[in-house]
């Protein structure tokens, strides 16, 4: 099992940036894959970003590659998210997931509850 806690969101305005933080917990696994998804309203589940233990073995979706960041912090089992000129369309919850499967999945087996990130206009 894994356990995951993100932090970071908030209220911002367009234009701004914002970093998201997760730490992952786990007594089964000692080789996970960190990422995030989001969810905006009304709205399926989209992945944003993944990246293995290896720093170099990151995955990203297209759309948001050019704005977001992963980097992790491997000692801790933490991952981070920086967003940068951020956008109204950006507004959803933004869960922290981990998989045991490879990173170049692009697919979680465990997330958090969520941190809401607001972009305001």
């Amino acid at each position: 099992q894994v356990q995951l806690v993100e932090s970071g969101g908030g209220l911002v305005q367009a234009g701004d940036s914002l970093r998201l933080s997760c730490t992952a917990s786990t007594n089964t696994f000692s080789r996970v894959a960190l990422g995030w998804f989001r969810q905006a309203p009304g709205k399926e589940r989209e992945f944003v970003a993944i990246i293995g233990q290896n720093p170099g073995d990151r995955y990203y979706s297209e759309s948001l590659e050019a704005r977001f960041a992963i980097s992790r912090a491997n000692a801790a089992n933490t991952v981070y998210l920086q967003m940068n000129n951020l956008k109204p369309d950006d507004t959803a919850v933004y869960y922290c997931g981990a998989t045991i499967r490879a990173a170049a999945a692009r697919t979680f087996d465990y997330w958090g509850q969520g941190t809401q990130v607001t972009v305001s206009s």
